[in-house]
């Protein structure tokens, strides 16, 4: 039955959000048995496209429900899908520039969360998005207060791809703050870290990008920041 709902939903997400919304709500709010695998595989898919149709309706109040909604659910697949699960619903409330005013009010709460639930890679990756969110709401010494509280766990474990983006974090927020020698000092552990790992293309673009800015803007050598600049939109693009 909810694979039948399933597939209705998908089939009308192009023609009409508002019907497909309703259906993936439904199937989200059954109950159903721990040892039922289908039809957890169906909800977990249909959590994940109604929190998708929301962020394109701009409908923060409701995404964010659904994210409190779920989490008796989380219990039934493993930590890292439930992970998952969590980031890409966070993600997607945070990045749909709603501006609600609850960004960091949610985050913290999805902090505190999995806290609670000692899901410590979640907890991380959740405060690597905070970090984030108070360097884009300018928030500069809240970034760098939990930054480097992070910093000092991320160095202890394997996750370092979660550990570069931090220290690039660090880096825009002393640029930020005009404290360019730092800023330096955190792109090049940012770096230095990345070239021991394989690093996707879209954060290596992003360590590329700041290079070029700082080069560019606070350094006036152009002709390094172009390079720079030039590698960031390769790996772009890919």
């Amino acid at each position: 039955m909810a694979a039948v709902l399933m597939q209705q939903a998908i089939n009308l997400q192009q023609t009409n959000k508002e019907s497909a919304t309703e259906i993936l709500s439904v199937i989200v709010k059954q109950d159903i048995q721990q040892a039922d695998d289908e039809a957890i595989r169906v909800k977990e898919q249909a959590i994940l496209e109604v929190g998708k149709l929301f962020a394109d309706q701009k409908n923060a109040n409701e995404l964010a429900n659904l994210i409190k909604f779920v989490r008796p659910f989380l219990n039934m697949v493993s930590k890292a899908k439930a992970a998952k699960l969590v980031r890409a619903l966070v993600d997607l409330f945070l990045d749909m520039e709603a501006g609600t005013g609850n960004e960091v009010e949610l985050c913290k709460e999805c902090i505190q969360w999995a806290k609670d639930e000692r899901r410590i890679f979640l907890r991380q990756a959740l405060e690597a998005r905070l970090v984030s969110l108070f360097f884009d709401t300018k928030r500069y010494q809240e970034a760098l207060q939990l930054g480097s509280s992070l910093l000092r766990e991320l160095k202890k474990l394997d996750d370092k791809i979660l550990l570069v983006e931090v220290q690039l974090l660090e880096s825009k927020v002393y640029h930020a703050l005009s404290n360019l020698p730092r800023a330096r000092a955190a792109l090049t552990t940012g770096r230095t870290t990345a070239n021991g790992i394989y690093c996707p293309p879209k954060l290596q673009a992003a360590l590329d990008q700041q290079s070029g800015i700082l080069h560019a803007a606070d350094e006036r050598d152009f002709k390094t920041a172009f390079s720079y600049f030039y590698e960031a939109l390769k790996d772009m693009t890919q």
